[in-house]
């Protein structure tokens, strides 16, 4: 194989354990187990409830500390991007959004992008496409067609607890592997036959 592909993940829960970070690491590893049959892959989790801390107070990127800078640069170099947030007052936490303002503004053109969150109940489901999606327009990124919502009764102790959540994202899985693999043709050329 020519080279390995990226595919990154940003929970943007403030607590551990943490249920968006369950669903967060679900769908990541779906994604490996899918890409991974023809390239190699390695994955990434980034967990604002460990990492959250290095980037408050920074106003601008040359201000963020080695570990901030580093997570950023990996959102900014990976294949496959997973963006992932509870529900806070309507919209992703403050905390994500920070995050992202410090992400380059043409660093994630075209990058593939999957976008689930969690809520307490399923009336929040409308936040991918209300807030989620919006914002990663403004990045002219490539935001996949099928996002992943999970509620609070999707989870029993911090674990998948429904078949219709693991079905919802086997299949915003598979209609985003063919998107993905297109992005990165040129890194599995000589594999393309097999596909």
């Amino acid at each position: 194989m020519s080279r390995t592909i990226s595919l990154v993940a940003v929970s943007g829960s403030l607590h551990a354990p943490s249920k968006t970070t369950v669903l967060t690491a679900e769908i990541l590893a779906s994604f490996a187990a899918a890409l991974g049959e023809h390239v190699e892959v390695e994955t990434h989790l980034i967990e604002l409830s460990e990492i959250g801390r290095e980037f408050t107070g920074a106003l601008r990127r040359d201000e963020l500390s080695p570990v901030a800078e580093a997570a950023i640069r990996r959102i900014e170099s990976a294949t496959l991007l997973v963006v992932a947030s509870p529900v806070y007052r309507a919209s992703f936490t403050g905390l994500f959004k920070h995050v992202f303002d410090f992400v380059g503004q043409y660093s994630l053109i075209d990058k593939p992008v999957l976008l689930a969150a969690t809520g307490g109940s399923d009336r929040h489901a409308l936040i991918i496409e209300h807030q989620f999606r919006p914002l990663f327009s403004f990045f002219q990124a490539l935001t996949l067609p099928l996002g992943v919502y999970a509620s609070d009764a999707d989870f029993v102790d911090y674990r998948i607890d429904s078949e219709a959540l693991r079905e919802r994202i086997a299949q915003a899985v598979g209609r985003g592997v063919p998107v993905v693999r297109g992005t990165f043709s040129d890194v599995v050329s000589e594999y393309v036959a097999t596909w």
